[in-house]
């Protein structure tokens, strides 16, 4: 209930218009059963008095009724549209603040809520929150209004027989109370099996392809199947747990109004009660009940969007734990432009990942890194990129320390291809110039060239030509070759190749390096590789293996001095490392 108010408080203004047509439609309902207890007691028995009836009173009764009608159906109908745009708008404020602390979380974070329970909490937590917030305010004051209304009006007419119904209420509340205490755990452990749900489906969705080739079609479904029950079985228990609320509220209801019409039935009798009256109280009955039953309603879904607001705010409230620096990027070709001092990194905080990494490069130079699948290659460049902080150890840049560096502007001054980069399906042009205003169509002529990537002239419609989601239609080394002319666009200070040339022939390989030394010579250079190929004409190679530095020097030094470095080129070259 708090999460929802927070939410609508933005928009009070128009709220209080929807909540105050909302009453006004309520009040018109209120006023019906009355005109009709009226009508019954007082103007048809006096027309049966009068020798020659005028039945004006009983039109204008009827009229009025009309207009009664029809203005709680305006109210009604224009306070449920501005509910529903109230709810629309705070759900959007809502996603828009989620995916931005989304993009502000940190890898880490990101590892630990995963990436499955956060396309949950963006897609079914916040609609989950949407319904509530919608249902709140068509039925949050109609409800109560029509309730204690009712029961206002009731206690006009009869406060005797009125008072039996009050009688009910306490038991009602009752059981509303203890339900939606058992319901919100019951939600938050459905929206946990979702995550599960979603993981899997998007696993399948994502080795679609390795599931087929391995013919393991059976076994995905069966695992989807599992998690699908076990979803379907959280759903149905919170669902039953809820659903009792109802028929216990109605059984309960139903009783008072058998007591109020047998007590009714005998006061009538003894001519302390109208006939009118009665028919108007079972209404009054009717519409109290119908309250209680929308009442039940929202807390049935404020109880879910209880369970789903909590996880949303987990992720908003969460603190951020890679702070944002406040010092400017300042070139200083005096200093190394990166320097690894002492680094060690664990990703878990248990196993070591990165132990004891030192290494320098002055501007324009070139890292070569290359080591076993796992040796820690790739967290070197998470570590630069400031994904993660390292848990000991300083990196500068020019002599200031990333810590202290903005993210944004360290991070805009550096072109990387990831080892598993992303094609968006877009056009070619809008895959490499990414939205980046500040790239020409020059630049992105000029980055095509040394990304080797002349196949974009072979295609119809050239840089308009649209790919498919993850680059589906392109090979494995044209999509290499559009993700290096990405980076290169953007004329970055420091530029990040890991295992960017896998899918390559060596001669494209070759050619692109010479490129990239030729055109980006003013450019640091970190190159990770699997051969030794792509990296011999680097400054500095790094040998990793199990998050050590092994062996580092030049390819030269390393092939004298290095008998790990001399087996890779004997097994890649035979030897020769030309």
């Amino acid at each position: 209930m708090k999460i929802i108010l927070k939410l609508l408080m933005p928009y009070k203004r128009q709220l209080s218009v929807s909540l105050t047509m909302k009453s006004i439609a309520a009040l018109a309902d209120l006023f019906l059963p009355w005109i009709i207890a009226y009508m019954i007691d007082v103007i048809i028995p006096d027309l049966k008095l009068q020798t020659n009836p005028s039945l004006l009173p009983l039109y204008l009764a009827g009229l009025t009724m009309v207009v009664i009608a029809f203005l709680g159906l305006y109210f009604n109908v224009a306070a449920n549209r501005r509910a529903e745009l109230i709810a629309a708008l705070a759900a959007q404020k809502l996603r828009h603040d989620l995916f931005e602390k989304i993009e502000n979380l940190s890898a880490h974070q990101v590892d630990q809520l995963t990436r499955p329970s956060l396309i949950s909490r963006m897609t079914t937590d916040t609609y989950n929150v949407y319904r509530a917030t919608a249902v709140m305010q068509r039925l949050g004051v109609r409800a109560p209004v029509l309730l204690f209304g009712g029961i206002l009006m009731s206690l006009l007419l009869d406060p005797i027989l009125t008072l039996v119904m009050i009688a009910m209420l306490p038991l009602i509340l009752f059981i509303v109370y203890f339900t939606s205490k058992k319901g919100v755990p019951l939600y938050k452990k459905t929206q946990k099996k979702v995550d599960v749900l979603i993981r899997t489906l998007r696993e399948y969705i994502v080795g679609a392809r390795v599931v087929r080739a391995l013919s393991m079609n059976a076994h995905e479904i069966n695992r989807f199947d599992g998690a699908n029950k076990d979803t379907v079985d959280a759903e149905l228990k919170a669902t039953i747990t809820m659903s009792k609320i109802n028929p216990m509220m109605r059984a309960v209801m139903n009783l008072g109004l058998v007591i109020v019409l047998v007590f009714g039935a005998y006061r009538v009798g003894l001519g302390v009660t109208e006939k009118g009256q009665i028919i108007a109280f079972v209404t009054y009955f009717t519409i109290i009940l119908n309250a209680m039953m929308s009442i039940t309603r929202v807390f049935v879904l404020s109880s879910r969007a209880s369970a789903s607001g909590e996880r949303i705010f987990e992720v908003i409230n969460m603190p951020n734990d890679i702070k944002d620096g406040y010092k400017a990027y300042k070139e200083d070709i005096q200093k190394p432009h990166i320097q690894f001092d002492n680094i060690h990194f664990s990703y878990n905080l248990k196993e070591s990942n990165l132990e004891n990494i030192s290494f320098k490069l002055n501007k324009g130079q070139t890292l070569g890194i290359i080591g076993a699948t796992g040796s820690g290659k790739t967290t070197i460049i998470n570590l630069l990129m400031r994904f993660y902080d390292p848990s000991q150890g300083s990196i500068k840049i020019y002599g200031t320390d990333i810590r202290d560096l903005k993210q944004n502007e360290h991070r805009k001054r550096i072109g990387v291809v990831f080892q598993n980069d992303l094609i968006f399906a877009d056009s070619i042009f809008g895959n490499i110039q990414f939205n980046r205003e500040h790239i020409t169509n020059k630049d992105i002529e000029v980055a095509t060239q040394i990304a080797q990537a002349d196949f974009i002239y072979d295609k119809e419609d050239q840089y308009e030509t649209l790919m498919a989601q993850k680059g589906m239609n392109l090979s494995g080394g044209q999509k290499q070759r559009v993700l290096v002319a990405r980076a290169v666009a953007g004329r970055p200070d420091i530029m990040v190749l890991d295992d960017a040339s896998s899918a390559l022939d060596y001669q494209t390989d070759l050619n692109m390096r010479n490129s990239l030394k030729q055109e980006l010579k003013d450019t640091t250079m970190i190159i990770i590789a699997q051969r030794i190929s792509s990296i011999k004409d680097s400054d500095l190679i790094l040998l990793i293996d199990e998050g050590k530095i092994i062996d580092q020097g030049t390819h030269e030094q390393l092939m004298k001095t290095s008998a790990l470095y001399q087996e890779i080129a004997e097994y890649q070259q035979g030897g020769d490392a030309l």
